[in-house]
């Protein structure tokens, strides 16, 4: 049968590359180091350009079961709760081919590994890959004691890679801090204020923060995201807060009285550091590739992250679609038709993110900017985003 195309990482990203690579014929193994494929942490956004895909892969049904799909987004001043714009998100389908989708991020990686293995892709758990030898024949990642032979290695394992570690791209590539925090929590919705219940997704914009929230499982709970700069971090640090000591750590308390009470009613916020890593100019080298946020981490403020890794996916399953090509042809090719786009995704989302946490005058330009444009237009500015 020949060796088989190695996946590094069952994560959103990986377990998309995994279905793309079978779909074009490849025998795919996906190695995970955990002792079990699941995902953590909470909510997911997932766009039309993303959705298209996993539409494309046959998995609608799938992805109808577990996601919701918001009326609406919502961007709110957070000071007084006053709604900025409002983007209709129901028309995205017939506009982009697919809906604005929101998931727990566990039903899409349980989806996206059911769809895997019904293709045929092994995985393996407890799995952890320290490295690789390669030459003109055959790329060997070592598993502990154990050296597997591959046709093509593709580390799809996240920020802390491995794999991109040991390509060296980059003379100083370790990851960086990106000096913002996130804290996140799930909550049944009806600890939630009764305003904030509906199917809709609402971003509260604040002077060095801002927070996400959106229901999930047919609207029976809700993940939220409080994601702040670290100076605007003024309490101890700690792994996880209670609702009412996040609002007195960061000051929120002078935030809407409905924001507050969402807040508060958190029993658990977890805190993410977020990192960053430098863009890189290529992806990988011989029969190696990155993919994902081993490749493109980025930060969360256009919600595109897992979005990114599947369009990856689609293009390296595209790249293989041709039964001849060589495989170092085909991952130069995969490279060559996503790193542009990916970077210039990274480049707007930290952009975003200054504009997100904006205060005083320039929050004040911002806030009467987006009123002007509307929701409609805040859409059309993103449409490259989509499409």
């Amino acid at each position: 049968m020949g060796a088989p195309f190695i996946v590094v990482g069952a994560g959103i990203g990986g377990l998309a590359a995994a279905i793309a690579l079978a779909r074009a014929g490849k025998r795919t193994l996906v190695l995970e180091q955990a002792e079990r494929i699941e995902e953590v942490g909470a909510g997911l956004q997932i766009s039309p350009n993303a959705g298209r895909i996993l539409q494309g892969f046959g998995m609608r049904p799938a992805l109808d079961a577990v996601a919701l799909e918001p009326r609406a987004l919502n961007i709110r001043r957070a000071a007084d709760g006053a709604v900025l714009a409002r983007l209709p998100l129901a028309e995205a389908r017939d506009r982009w081919g697919a809906p604005f989708r929101v998931f727990h991020r566990a039903d899409l990686q349980k989806a996206l590994l059911d769809e895997a293995q019904r293709l045929g892709v092994e995985t393996r758990i407890a799995a952890r890959c320290a490295g690789f030898t390669q030459d003109a024949d055959c790329v060997r990642p070592a598993i502990g004691e154990t050296t597997l032979e591959a046709a093509a290695l593709i580390g799809a394992d996240g920020l802390r890679s491995t794999i991109r570690d040991a390509l060296g791209l980059l003379a100083d590539d370790a990851p960086r801090s990106a000096r913002l925090t996130a804290w996140r929590t799930l909550m049944p919705i009806d600890s939630a204020p009764a305003a904030l219940r509906e199917r809709e997704t609402h971003i509260w914009l604040g002077p060095g923060g801002h927070v996400v929230h959106y229901p999930l499982r047919d609207a029976s709970i809700v993940s939220a995201v409080a994601i702040i700069e670290d100076r605007a971090d003024r309490g101890p640090i700690a792994e996880t807060r209670s609702g009412e000591e996040l609002v007195q750590a960061m000051g929120f308390s002078r935030w809407s009285r409905d924001l507050r009470a969402l807040l508060e009613a958190g029993d658990a916020w977890r805190r993410w550091p977020l990192y960053a890593r430098p863009e890189l100019k290529r992806w990988g080298h011989g029969r190696v590739a990155l993919l994902g946020d081993a490749a493109h981490p980025m930060v969360p403020f256009l919600a595109q992250g897992a979005a990114q890794a599947i369009e990856d996916a689609a293009a390296l399953g595209h790249a293989f679609t041709d039964a001849r090509a060589e495989v170092e042809t085909a991952l130069a090719a995969y490279q060559s038709a996503r790193i542009a786009r990916a970077t210039r995704v990274q480049r707007a989302s930290r952009e975003q993110g200054a504009n997100c946490h904006f205060s005083g005058p320039m929050a004040l330009v911002r806030d009467a900017a987006v009123r002007i444009m509307g929701g409609e237009g805040v859409l059309s500015r993103n449409a490259w985003i989509y499409r």
